[in-house]
């Protein structure tokens, strides 16, 4: 396609701002992210170069926007049970599907996790918000073994460490044996057998209570901060 005209305005900025996206995407999957440059990828969205340096401000920043990019496709995959009848299965079916979108998308996961803005992208910060509802489910339960939030860190680190790993190893090396194994050493450490509201211990009620009391409008402000308080100080044995 033969370069047009520069002037972003004309088609409207973020309409051209999606189409140097696009291009750089379809570059960096076939060509890998050392064929992502500006130059190349005016080309292929048909823009004069100058054009990407307007729009993103210099490589860096349409590196960063194609990180984003990534965060919101995978984020569109997510599929969201309010109500799963089998909160472990819902952890194992996600953590398979985060995933299988890093082995599907080798270089652009890769990058996704080599832009230091990846922490702060609003995709990647409503994923994780999807996936403390998954936790929260667990807790409320009695599912839970260990903190939400240290749930939520070893859920993720999983996911994303099984996917570099995989990605790391040579092609007659890589066994999905992997993959379920670091799966189920996931699922072990995070959760229990049973739950643990059956039990005679104090830590897994707490947890469930935990969880349960953004839901609650007995308490006032005061009242509700100093039981969860009490409830976190139950959970972590201290």
């Amino acid at each position: 396609m033969p370069p047009v005209d520069s002037d972003t305005t004309a088609m409207g900025r973020e309409q051209a701002r999606q189409r140097v996206i696009e291009a750089a995407a379809e570059l960096l999957a076939r060509d890998g992210r050392d064929a992502v440059t500006t130059r190349a990828v005016a080309a292929a969205a048909g823009m004069q170069a100058p054009a990407i340096y307007r729009l993103f401000g210099d490589k860096d920043g349409l590196l960063e926007a194609l990180a984003e990019h990534g965060f919101a496709a995978f984020l569109a995959t997510k599929h969201v049970d309010p109500h799963p009848q089998d909160p472990i299965e819902d952890l194992r079916a996600a953590w398979d599907l985060a995933v299988e979108f890093g082995l599907t998308n080798p270089a652009l996961y890769t990058l996704m996790y080599s832009e230091p803005a990846g922490a702060t992208s609003t995709a990647f910060k409503a994923g994780m918000e999807i996936l403390r509802g998954r936790i929260r489910h667990l807790a409320a339960g009695g599912w839970l073994r260990v903190d939400e939030e240290l749930a939520v860190t070893l859920v993720h680190a999983t996911g994303r460490g099984a996917v570099l790993t995989w990605l790391s190893l040579p092609e007659d090396r890589r066994n999905r044996a992997l993959l379920t194994i670091l799966r189920e050493s996931m699922v072990a450490a995070v959760t229990t057998q049973e739950p643990a509201v059956t039990d005679a211990g104090a830590a897994g009620a707490a947890r469930a209570l935990r969880a349960a009391l953004p839901e609650q409008t007995t308490l006032s402000a005061a009242e509700t901060q100093l039981l969860r308080e009490w409830l976190d100080r139950l959970t972590s044995g201290s």
